[in-house]
């Protein structure tokens, strides 16, 4: 892509490169999201290594987000543990209450431009470049040597190819390969009947199958994602390496029965937005306000 800008060639022939590119960096993080379940390779060493080299190109500090994910795992589909490494998710109940503020905070965070076009980026580039709280001393340790790790990379390959060039291959191939991982991840935990429910009634093995889609894509996406669309296989062990999951679905019969969620299917899955806890399914503002109204009416 840099011998093509360099020689005058037409940015739109750079845009194919582009999106592949873009697209072997979605790969790549699947690498760095295995090295942070300690399961790409056999070694726990060799799995933090690669996980910091695979954090500086996909821009994710390594034992910030390794924290981070544990959490998702650990409370995947359990109402009491939201907040941490997951997709903001209200219930009805909690939107109808919540002050105006933060009903337009919500609103504007689930909507598609924000949360699937705007956000994605934003958490990449920056928010990444921060750490909280909540990781520790280990956490703030791994955003640091990311982000100088970062900026060698961005200052090296500036002075080998002009840091026009460089700015004009990384930021849409990031932009691109951010707003597929954020998709991917989105459509794994929100479509139309996940599950959810209350620390008491939480079920682990419930919540890996019922609550982690099996998103059935083409081939060629799947060689992309890194099999990633097994999420549900995924959930239930999550030491099974990407390049394990396949064999895993085909040989266990009960990793068949999942539904799975097309690529078609899953567009829909954009206007859920509230948990409706007696239906046990995700709904759209919409039917959320009709349901509202009904009621009222009654």
């Amino acid at each position: 892509m840099a011998a093509m800008l360099r020689h005058g060639v037409s940015y739109w022939w750079v845009i194919p490169p582009i999106v592949v590119s873009a697209g072997l960096l979605v790969r790549i993080f699947i690498f760095f999201h295995d090295c942070g379940h300690d399961c790409f390779f056999p070694s726990r060493r060799a799995n933090r290594i690669l996980g910091y080299i695979t954090g500086v190109m996909t821009l994710t500090p390594f034992d910030e987000w390794k924290y981070k994910h544990a959490i998702h795992h650990a409370g995947s589909g359990n109402l009491d543990k939201r907040g941490i490494g997951d997709i903001w998710t209200m219930t009805i109940e909690e939107f109808n209450a919540s002050p105006a503020r933060t009903r337009l905070i919500y609103r504007l965070y689930r909507s598609p431009l924000v949360l699937l076009v705007v956000g994605p980026p934003f958490i990449f580039f920056f928010q990444h470049r921060f750490s909280t709280k909540v990781t520790g001393a280990r956490g703030r340790r791994s955003v640091a040597l990311t982000n100088l790790g970062i900026l060698g990379v961005g200052v090296a390959l500036s002075l080998l190819m002009g840091w026009k060039t460089y700015l004009l291959i990384q930021v849409p191939v990031m932009v691109l390969a951010a707003i597929c991982g954020v998709w991917m991840f989105y459509v794994q935990h929100q479509y139309e009947q996940p599950y959810w429910e209350h620390q008491p009634e939480w079920d682990p093995i419930r919540a890996a199958l019922e609550g982690s889609s099996y998103y059935k894509l083409p081939k060629v996406l799947q060689w992309f994602s890194g099999n990633i669309g097994l999420h549900h296989i995924h959930h239930l062990r999550a030491h099974i390496p990407n390049y394990n999951l396949q064999a895993c679905f085909d040989r266990i019969p009960e990793m068949q029965c999942i539904e799975p969620l097309t690529l078609i299917k899953s567009f829909r899955c954009i206007f859920m937005n509230l948990w409706d806890e007696q239906r046990h399914s995700l709904v759209s503002f919409r039917a959320a306000r009709r349901r509202q109204t009904s009621r009222a009416s009654a």
